[in-house]
């Protein structure tokens, strides 16, 4: 049988570069710088946009986690058709309207719609509760509405449907600055969250200062160390993928330095809460943020 041969191609060459001096040499050369000049005009757009962008995370020398992201990552965050925290954002809406408990109640009940009525809310907390005559947070005040308004039982710390909850009633907020009070009843306990942010502690004998202010903008092996700005809480974290509150943030920084994690809830997280929360005073809520 004879051996078939495939067809060769037929080779097409591009069209050379005109010769120098000729007409369609100078239109080549013009189209050219046409084009180099159109690619630097779009960088330069693109450029301070970017820079716009992060000029709305920045307050003063505050820098919120944000600024420390990926191109990819900030585009993830930014976009609601991607951004993984809208779906407990969603989750978090039927939940407002879903009568509980014994009161058969549900959260719009007694406040309506969330877009008016939690609308500045989330910037407040943690506040100073006088029934207590302690600090309380949002997730604690949530609980309590369930308790008392609702008469049903609490959402476990940490759980799904407190987080979706959560990060819901911060959504409304979301693009406010942060302005928590801390004057008053409420100075002594911003006291104890900032011994607590400088105090140092674990087998690595750090305090959250030495890598979230002496640190920050350093790398931390594949990371950048950010200033720790709780303002975009609760966050989707890619190490966690899903939710978490600032609480199990804390809770894994402790660890980090190998010392013993507080429970979620307890009253020296809430303190740190509001220092925390003081350090980034005003910039804005970013619910549902997205981290590495």
């Amino acid at each position: 049988m004879a051996a078939y041969t495939l067809p060769r191609p037929k080779l097409r060459w591009s069209k050379p570069v005109p010769g120098e001096g000729s007409p369609d040499r100078r239109r080549y050369q013009t189209l050219w710088r046409s084009v180099v000049v159109a690619v630097a005009v779009l960088g330069a757009v693109v450029g301070l946009l970017t820079a716009g962008a992060l000029d709305r995370y920045r307050v003063e020398d505050r820098r919120s986690g944000y600024t420390y992201l990926s191109e990819e990552n900030r585009r993830l965050q930014d976009d609601d058709f991607a951004n993984p925290g809208l779906l407990w954002v969603e989750q978090g809406r039927e939940l407002w309207q879903r009568p509980e408990g014994a009161a058969g109640m549900s959260c719009a009940s007694c406040h309506g719609e969330a877009v008016e009525s939690m609308r500045g809310v989330r910037p407040r907390y943690p506040r100073f509760d006088p029934r207590h005559g302690k600090l309380i947070n949002l997730e604690q005040q949530i609980n309590r509405c369930r308790e008392e308004r609702l008469q049903a039982a609490p959402y476990p710390y940490e759980s799904e449907v407190l987080l979706a909850l959560t990060i819901f009633v911060s959504f409304q907020s979301r693009g406010l600055p942060v302005d928590v009070r801390i004057d008053g009843l409420a100075q002594p306990f911003f006291e104890a969250g900032k011994a607590f942010f400088l105090r140092q502690r674990g087998q690595l004998d750090l305090a959250c200062h030495h890598c979230h202010e002496q640190y920050a903008g350093q790398r931390l092996r594949g990371d950048v160390v950010s200033q720790g700005q709780i303002n975009g809480f609760p966050i989707y974290r890619h190490t966690w993928q899903m939710l978490g509150s600032t609480h199990r943030m804390f809770a894994w920084c402790n660890v980090s330095v190998r010392a013993e994690a507080y429970p979620y809830g307890a009253d020296e997280y809430v303190n740190l809460e509001l220092y925390m929360a003081w350090r980034g005073r005003g910039l804005p809520v970013e619910t549902p943020a997205v981290r590495r």
